[in-house]
């Protein structure tokens, strides 16, 4: 039996490593984690860049961060993968004050402006006789295609994928999923342009 299933078999083993990782209802790794432990679990390709100085990336080493040849994490960043893998691809930017909370993944070319919000998942809340916080997460992901860039102060929900080389307009909250090659602007936001690849021009709609 593999580490994995002996954690979900054993309820009280699971705790305990998990508080080793992390305080209870604090999703912020210990500080031997985040030194001495994430380093061998997540991956950071040539020329990546996390400004880690100034931001707050809360990664836990049982899900991925991996962060792609020659993208950026500016600074004042919130990245959290305790619910689901974070993935950047290479070229990519993620713009200062944006927070990624996990299951999300940016493919090559990517980016975000400033203070966007993403994050892949909902918290339950079926049980109308309990809080929220103690009901199970609502685990979507959100998928961000090659060259897509994400206007500043954009909001992408949980099970939303933009196509490929979309533009997502400052300030637009995107609640389901957007085609490629498409511009799309408002809360929540709606398709306004298409790329025409015969005349080779961004066509209004």
């Amino acid at each position: 039996m593999g580490l994995k299933e002996k954690l979900k078999s054993d309820p009280r083993l699971k705790r305990l490593v998990m508080w080793m990782i992390h305080p209870p209802r604090r999703p912020r790794p210990r500080l031997w984690i985040r030194f001495f432990v994430n380093p061998f679990f997540h991956k950071k390709g040539k020329h990546a860049l996390i400004r880690r100085r100034q931001s707050r990336i809360d990664v836990m080493p049982y899900n991925k961060f991996d962060v792609g040849a020659n993208s950026t994490v500016e600074s004042f960043t919130t990245v959290n993968n305790g619910s689901g893998d974070v993935i950047i691809g290479d070229r990519c930017r993620v713009g200062i004050g944006t927070v990624i909370i996990g299951p999300v993944t940016m493919k090559s070319g990517s980016g975000t402006g400033q203070h966007v919000f993403m994050a892949g998942f909902n918290h339950g809340y079926e049980d109308g006789n309990q809080n929220s916080s103690t009901q199970d997460l609502d685990v979507r992901g959100i998928t961000i295609e090659e060259d897509a860039h994400i206007g500043a102060n954009s909001v992408i929900v949980a099970g939303v994928t933009i196509g490929k080389r979309c533009q997502i307009g400052a300030g637009s909250v995107v609640t389901k999923d957007i085609p490629p090659f498409s511009v799309a602007v408002g809360n929540p936001a709606r398709v306004i342009k298409r790329f025409n690849s015969e005349t080779n021009k961004w066509e209004k709609l």
